[in-house]
């Protein structure tokens, strides 16, 4: 997925060990640093396991819930009027996003404004850039008969390079998130997703895509994991771009109990 409206390490072998040493706290966050969270900005360090996840495996699951909701109520589909963020939404963690924008429709990315209802149960998890790629994709619209295109190495190499030259920053309630682009920098695990009828891929690139199971995928970004929120109103901001490309989304959030 080239272009979406959000540009489309591995860190088993340091988290994995400080896990098994250090149990969850009672937010499900492994305490394998003395600052696991940064309590001015809510965020949880890049290299924590949550909920039994590292960021690499959180960001498989955000694009898999990204692909699994049908266009015409998706939550990041929302150009012409504000979607419910809470479709698709299971489990202790969130995902918000940027925009997807269908093919060949104007699609406003710098000045996108939402509001969310979350509870203050939820951890949130969303990318501000990030470059996805698949097999599927790959063979139907990118590389038509290529079978090398298919491979995970091709694909990591071009979501990897395409990310390079991206810049990127992010705010929790205007206090700046720091290091972004220093320690936030996530491949994901390959991974499979399942596509509905009236599918993303379809809408994106003006071709059909077939519904069901596909494998693999994978994904390279600039992802942030913000703990539990207290309840109230919060604003979340990111913007990035990546050559001529720019993102820019606030999220307004009311945290209930």
């Amino acid at each position: 997925m080239k272009r979406t409206g959000l540009l489309l390490a591995a860190v088993f072998a340091l988290v994995v060990p400080l896990a098994a040493q250090n149990p969850p706290n009672a937010n499900g966050l492994m305490n394998n640093t003395p600052d696991v969270v940064d309590r001015l900005t809510h965020v949880i360090d890049p290299d924590a396991v949550v909920y039994g996840r590292t960021y690499s495996e959180w960001s498989a699951e955000w694009q898999q819930w990204a692909t699994s909701i049908p266009v015409d109520n998706h939550p990041l589909f929302d150009n012409d009027a504000p979607r419910d963020c809470g479709v698709g939404q299971s489990g202790p963690v969130w995902f918000l996003g940027g925009r997807f924008c269908p093919n060949g429709v104007p699609c406003d990315l710098t000045g996108i404004k939402r509001s969310c209802t979350i509870p203050s149960t939820k951890a949130i998890y969303f990318p501000i850039l990030n470059y996805e790629d698949s097999a599927l994709e790959e063979d139907i619209a990118e590389n038509p008969g290529n079978m090398d295109a298919r491979q995970i190495g091709f694909m990591r190499a071009l979501t990897y390079n395409g990310m390079e030259p991206a810049t990127v920053s992010a705010w929790v309630d205007g206090i700046p998130i720091r290091n972004l682009k220093r320690r936030f920098r996530t491949e994901s695990v390959p991974f499979a997703f399942t596509l509905p009828q009236n599918n993303i891929y379809t809408a994106i690139y003006g071709t059909n895509f077939p519904s069901g199971s596909h494998f693999p995928a994978l994904d390279d970004g600039y992802y942030v994991m913000l703990e539990p929120l207290p309840p109230g109103q919060h604003f979340v901001h990111f913007a990035g771009g990546n050559g001529t490309f720019a993102l820019d989304v606030t999220y307004h959030l009311t945290i209930t109990k």
